[in-house]
């Protein structure tokens, strides 16, 4: 299985493994709380929705 984005693409945007699982973890909660709120199904997981936005450089605040 392939991890698609790649791990060393995830690594250019977080500098450590530890702090990509936390950042990609809190995302995807805040994904899936904002979708239960809105009363929304998601097509995707929100672990996948999260790490899709830290790939493309949209880290969470």
């Amino acid at each position: 299985m392939m991890l698609y984005p790649a791990m060393n693409e995830l690594l250019k945007q977080v500098p450590s493994r530890y702090q990509l699982v936390n950042l990609v973890a809190y995302r995807a909660r805040q994904i899936s709380s904002e979708a239960d709120e809105q009363g929304i199904s998601l097509e995707d997981k929100p672990v996948s929705i999260a790490i899709a936005e830290i790939a493309e450089g949209k880290l969470p605040e």
